[in-house]
């Protein structure tokens, strides 16, 4: 299934070039996200088998948190984290305070644009999201082509449906495990912060920029700072 994307001047003028150069870079950002994943996934198998074991010792339910998430022109695609919440939880408070924040009319709790005390969010959850440990499973949706390694964050299906126009340019690019928003205070910004954030990283896409993100992206993670 796909969301019905709107033309805009930014989604045309995606990373800013044209004919085999950009074909050529978007190749070279598809063969860095496959390499780096995997390596890392190798790296990381003992940290994985870690957080595995707290995450089943925490709380009945399954390890993985699997979730329908909209990519690239609107498809939907199965995304994972490592279960952060009770198993079982309800959706619509979250559904409710990102209406808030899609209308401007959120109230940071303070610094952050997020639920305060998400009762939802077991212990160790919340030790795995503040530091982004609960992202480590979308490595597999970037070897699958789902997602990239950096991009804009895939929202869900409920939060596309409140988005306009402007909002949906963001859908033009492959998602990302870490991207501008994330290095530039995630939660502390409010919500056209992040579009103003995604929008610019498409307009001024490059490899360079990539790896600038993704050098910031270690020190973002160890700070915590902006951290749901």
């Amino acid at each position: 299934m796909q969301v019905r994307l709107t033309a805009t001047p930014v989604a045309e003028d995606l990373v800013g070039l044209a004919g085999r150069e950009r074909e050529l870079a978007l190749l070279t950002k598809r063969a860095f996200d496959i390499l780096t994943a995997a390596v890392l996934l190798v790296v990381l198998v003992p940290v994985l088998l870690v957080i595995c074991l707290l995450v089943r010792l925490s709380s009945p339910g399954p390890v993985l948190f699997r979730q329908q998430r909209v990519g690239r022109d609107g498809r939907r695609f199965s995304f994972y984290k490592f279960r952060s919440m009770y198993y079982g939880s309800d959706e619509s408070a979250h559904r409710a305070y990102y209406q808030q924040l899609v209308d401007g009319s959120a109230r940071p709790v303070g610094r952050s644009f997020k639920l305060e005390d998400d009762p939802r969010v077991t212990p160790i959850g919340r030790v795995l999201r503040r530091y982004s440990l609960d992202e480590f499973p979308q490595l597999f949706n970037v070897l699958r082509g789902d997602m990239s390694l950096v991009g804009p964050r895939p929202p869900i299906a409920y939060e596309v449906d409140m988005y306009g126009s402007r909002e949906l340019q963001r859908l033009a690019v492959r998602p990302g495990i870490t991207g501008l928003w994330q290095v530039s205070g995630r939660s502390n910004l409010d919500f056209q912060a992040m579009i103003d954030l995604d929008l610019t990283y498409i307009s001024e896409w490059s490899l360079t920029r990539d790896l600038q993100i993704l050098l910031r992206t270690p020190w973002a993670v160890l700070s915590a700072h902006g951290a749901c």
